[in-house]
C-alpha cells in the first residue's frame, strides 16, 4: 500500500530540493504477494544449479525493491495510480513544449532518482557473475542499478537515464552534468509535485513549467534527450543482435521482475523457446511469456534470489 504523501514545494537549490523529495524514499512500490511456494523455490534452485551459462533478463520488478515504481503492477504501478502515460518519442522530437515539460519534471525528480541504490536482487546477480554462473544479463531498466552493483556482463536494452545524448551530433554526456546546467539556467524557478514516475521524473502541472529553461547541446546547439529508448522508439539493431548472440551462447534463461509486455524484451523469450533453451520466470503477477516457461515463481525478486545458491 502506498503511504500518504503531502505535496512539497520544490526549490531550485539542490540541498532544499533533496530534502523536499526525501519523502519519496518511504513510498512502497512493490506489489502485494502471497506466501512463497517453497517447492517452487526449490525447483528454481535446481534450475539455476543445472545452468552453466545463465542468461538473465531483468525488468522494473527488480527495482521496485529499491524504491523505483514500475508501470504495470496492480495498485502500485504508474498506470494503476494515475492516468499519466510516459513520454512518447515522436512527441519529444516534434514539440519544444513537450521537451520543456519533460525536462522540468526530470530535473525535479533527478536528485531522488539518481540516489537509489541496488537491492538484494542486484547484488545477488552480481555475485552470480563473479562466480561464473551468469553468462549475460539484459536489463530493460534505465536506472543504472545493475552497474552500481558492479555488473559487467550487462546490456542496458533501453539505455540509461544517467546519460544524455544530443539528437543533432550524437554527443553523449553525463546526466549529472546536465543537472548543473539546469540549476544555472533556472536559479529562481519553483515547482510543486505530488507523485513520482518510474523513469526519473515527477508529475508537474503544465502551468508550473512555463518558465523553465532547457539548455542545448554545448557542442552543436542541438536537442538533448536522455539516452533511453522512449515509448514509440526502437532499440538499436546492433544492441538487439548482441543480445541474440549472447543468448545463443547460453543454456538457460531466467526472467526476473518483468511482465515482458514490451516486445523488445519478449522477443528474446520467443528466440529462447525456438532454440529449446529452458526458461524460468520470477515475477509478481502474470507475464506475457508464462506459456513459454517451464517454471514460474510469483514472489519478490530480492527475497527469492538472495536465497538461491549459484552452485
Amino acid at each position: 500500500m502506498l503511504l500518504p504523501w503531502t505535496p512539497h514545494a520544490i526549490n531550485a537549490s539542490p540541498g532544499i530540493r533533496s530534502i523536499s523529495l526525501s519523502a519519496l524514499r518511504f513510498l512502497n512500490f512493490v506489489p502485494a504477494t502471497s506466501t512463497i511456494d517453497a517447492i517452487l523455490v526449490e525447483q528454481l534452485q535446481s534450475f539455476v544449479s543445472d545452468a552453466s551459462r545463465l542468461f538473465v533478463i531483468s525488468g522494473a520488478g527488480l527495482s521496485t525493491e529499491s524504491g523505483i515504481p514500475d508501470y504495470r503492477s496492480e495498485v502500485v504501478g504508474l498506470y494503476a495510480r494515475t492516468d499519466r502515460r510516459p513520454m512518447q518519442y515522436g512527441e519529444f522530437v516534434r514539440s519544444a513544449k513537450s521537451r520543456q515539460r519533460y525536462w522540468a519534471r526530470n530535473y525535479v525528480g533527478w536528485p531522488q532518482f539518481s540516489s537509489h541504490t541496488p537491492n538484494a536482487a542486484h547484488r545477488t546477480l552480481r555475485r552470480w557473475e563473479e562466480v561464473g554462473k551468469l553468462h549475460w544479463l539484459v536489463t530493460q531498466n534505465v536506472d543504472s542499478l545493475h552497474s552500481k552493483a558492479g555488473q559487467r556482463r550487462l546490456t542496458e536494452l533501453h539505455g540509461c537515464a544517467h546519460r544524455v545524448i544530443c539528437l543533432g551530433c550524437g554527443t553523449v554526456s553525463l546526466r549529472e552534468e546536465l543537472q548543473r546546467r539546469f540549476e544555472d539556467l533556472n536559479p529562481e524557478w519553483r515547482a510543486q509535485t505530488t507523485a513520482v514516475a518510474p523513469d526519473g521524473d515527477v508529475f508537474l502541472e503544465d502551468d508550473q513549467v512555463l518558465h523553465f529553461r532547457v539548455p542545448a547541446c554545448i557542442v552543436c546547439g542541438g536537442t538533448l534527450k536522455p539516452e533511453v529508448t522512449f515509448f514509440g522508439d526502437n532499440v538499436n539493431k546492433a544492441t538487439v543482435q548482441l543480445v541474440h548472440d549472447r543468448l545463443a551462447e547460453s543454456d538457460a534463461v531466467l526472467v526476473t521482475g518483468s511482465s515482458l509486455q514490451v516486445y523488445s524484451g519478449y522477443r528474446f523469450l520467443l528466440a529462447a523457446k525456438e532454440m529449446k533453451i529452458p526458461i524460468a520466470i520470477l515475477n509478481i503477477g502474470p507475464t506475457r511469456a508464462d506459456h513459454l516457461a517451464e517454471l514460474k515463481v510469483s514472489a519478490r525478486c530480492g527475497e527469492v534470489l538472495s536465497g538461491i545458491q549459484p552452485h
